[in-house]
């Protein structure tokens, strides 16, 4: 498959589990459903990969990454849930991309790519449509969430790209277990009212399979084939998800300046020219 197809898998679950468990905060609450997303995946992960099994074959300063890239995942999901619970999703999606508007800028070397990101980065604008007196909080997390994106993006692509035999999915799922290790202190006591109630268990490990399993595996064979600053752009199509999957899942109606920066992204992302890679003697 193209790299492009396993990232429109992953634009796709990147917002539609989140959608999902803002409908579970209801019932579990913000934190509890943060802990049940990150402890659902890295059980998927433990039974699939085993990736305990690199930890002989790591170096200290490699298994140091994945140590950050699983703090990273726990302390972003959770501050993405704060924000999702307080402003629109699609709003939470625009800012998440302003980050990596910085990685994508990094990687243009021709007029076309400039454009391209120009046209992505007006359609984010658009889509955004920033009121910080609505809900400032909201938009605090939000941003926060913007900036762990970035590095969750720098160290993914990194392990995505290792190479000495170590597969990247396998290192994800041992970020996942350091995940599941660091929210537990804030996040478990809040999900224990699912554990007497099943649906709820169930409904939030759904949510971890949709929003930390699926998307964040598409992610590694996306980043495997993509330069760094390619991928980036790409991420700009994710408010657009965003605004779609709030819509038909949350009701969340998009306004005309919603649909216009859709259209934006939509054409920069088609405008994007990937660099050729050099072969290898």
């Amino acid at each position: 498959m193209p790299p492009q197809a396993y990232f429109g898998v992953s634009a796709i679950f990147h917002y539609l589990g989140p959608s999902f468990a803002v409908l579970l905060f209801a019932h579990v609450g913000v934190l509890g459903v943060a802990w049940l997303r990150i402890a659902g995946a890295a059980a998927v992960f433990a039974v699939w990969r085993r990736p305990w099994r690199l930890i002989g074959r790591m170096r200290p300063a490699r298994l140091g990454v994945l140590v950050a890239l699983g703090v990273v995942l726990a302390v972003m999901n959770t501050v993405f849930y704060l924000a999702c619970a307080r402003i629109p999703l699609s709003t939470v999606g625009a800012i998440e991309f302003l980050g990596t508007v910085l990685l994508a800028a990094v990687g243009v070397r021709n007029g076309r790519n400039l454009l391209a990101l120009a046209l992505a980065v007006g359609g984010v604008a658009m889509l955004a449509e920033i009121r910080f007196v609505d809900a400032p909080l909201g938009f605090a997390f939000a941003f926060a969430n913007c900036a762990l994106f970035v590095v969750y993006v720098i160290l993914g692509h990194r392990i995505a790209n290792t190479g000495a035999g170590l597969n990247g999915i396998d290192q994800l799922g041992a970020a996942m277990l350091v995940a599941a290790i660091a929210v537990t202190p804030y996040g478990l006591g809040g999900a224990t009212r699912a554990f007497t109630h099943p649906s709820w268990l169930l409904a939030g490990i759904g949510v971890g399979v949709c929003s930390s399993v699926i998307p964040y595996v598409t992610d590694q064979l996306a980043m495997a084939r993509l330069r760094r600053a390619t991928f980036a752009l790409m991420l700009s199509i994710l408010p657009a998800t965003a605004t779609v999957i709030g819509l038909v899942v949350l009701a969340q109606r998009p306004t005309i300046e919603d649909l216009a920066g859709i259209a934006l992204i939509t054409a920069g992302v088609a405008l994007h020219q990937e660099p050729a890679r050099k072969e290898s003697p």
